[in-house]
């Protein structure tokens, strides 16, 4: 398609990886990564020490033995599936399509310049976030990088960012859909595992200060905060698809994955809940993935090995993992809907 005079764009914003699984790339990805402060939130000295002091230098060989195990012949899967993605979102809209990450490459400086010059009549470029959720360190950080290089270059286009579609009709159908296959055959329990997050996180996004994680049900009580909750989120997607699927209460539950640190995360652990739920009677044990739209280091290395390797030894015989949207046909519409095109 011919897209010369095109006033818009889309530009899709994933999370990144390292260039390579060497040491080296997987280390300078880290220290990119860990030092945002929407990431790490602490003072910039303190984020410093511990990051390039403690966090990195015993962080990166074991990371980058975990991107090695993953790494395909294209490359990361993330950043391979993304741009398979793009491509495909390419074929379904009439507008120009780009990709970005928030760390590494392509850089959203890179994208949006890549875009301006190909099309110079541009007016507006609709930001898609590929994270259904809201987080300070995810979505949120992402929205405010593409922002800040967006003022710093002075581009004439407008931006239009896509909130996230933790609700949305189409998402929640085409996650049902994607699940629905693994529950054809006999199974004990479908775990929702989510990426997890610091609980000061949760507070910080609490407009009125006064309402996350002061009660056991404080999700389910309506409230202006939702809008920046991630558990509250998470837990409305899981329930969405829960219903679409008619699984009975006894069927599902959701965790978090991927802790760092010392304080207090949300809860449940995935990893202690694998550990737990064969003794619990769980022995055939189906897992989803919903904070990630593409397979990455925490779907297939953290989860699909690691979190594996913990469930069948603590006595589970039946484990499987179920891929993330990556680029099935549904999920390419549902990105063309959610950017109305």
């Amino acid at each position: 398609m011919n897209f010369k005079y095109s006033e818009k764009a889309i530009l899709l914003a994933n999370l990144g990886s390292p260039d390579s699984p060497a040491v080296s790339d997987v280390r300078r990805y880290l220290n990119e990564f860990l030092m945002d402060g929407m990431v790490i939130d602490m003072p910039y000295l303190l984020r410093f020490l511990l990051v390039k002091g403690i966090i990195v230098p015993f962080r990166a060989p074991k990371s980058a033995e975990a991107y090695r195990s993953i790494w395909t012949r294209e490359g990361s899967p993330l950043v391979v599936i993304s741009q398979e993605l793009k491509t495909l979102l390419q074929e379904k809209v009439n507008l120009p399509v780009e990709l970005c990450m928030r760390y590494g490459q392509p850089t959203p400086g890179a994208a949006m310049n890549n875009l301006v010059q190909n099309y110079p009549g541009l007016k507006e470029i609709i930001l898609l976030p590929l994270y259904p959720h809201y987080a300070m360190s995810s979505y949120e950080t992402a929205v405010e990088y593409v922002k800040e290089i967006h003022r710093k270059n002075g581009y004439d286009f407008a931006l239009k960012v896509v909130k996230p579609f933790y609700d949305s009709e189409e998402y929640i159908s085409v996650l049902s859909k994607s699940i629905q296959p693994f529950l054809q055959e006999d199974f004990d329990l479908l775990l929702f595992s989510y990426h997890g997050l610091p609980e000061r996180h949760i507070y910080k996004c609490d407009v009125t200060k006064k309402h996350c994680l002061k009660a056991e049900n404080c999700c389910a009580v309506p409230s202006e905060v939702h809008q920046f909750c991630y558990r509250h989120q998470i837990i409305e997607t899981t329930e969405l698809v829960a219903r679409q699927l008619q699984l009975p209460k006894n069927k599902y539950a959701y965790s978090f994955q991927s802790r760092l640190g010392r304080d207090e995360w949300l809860k449940p652990y995935t990893a202690e809940l694998l550990n737990k739920l064969p003794s619990e009677g769980v022995k055939k044990l189906v897992v989803v993935c919903p904070a990630f739209v593409s397979d990455c280091l925490e779907t297939l290395e953290e989860i699909g090995v690691e979190g594996r390797k913990t469930f069948l030894k603590a006595g589970g015989e039946k484990f499987s993992l179920i891929p993330c949207l990556n680029t099935m046909p549904e999920w390419v519409t549902t990105c063309a809907a959610l950017c109305k095109c």
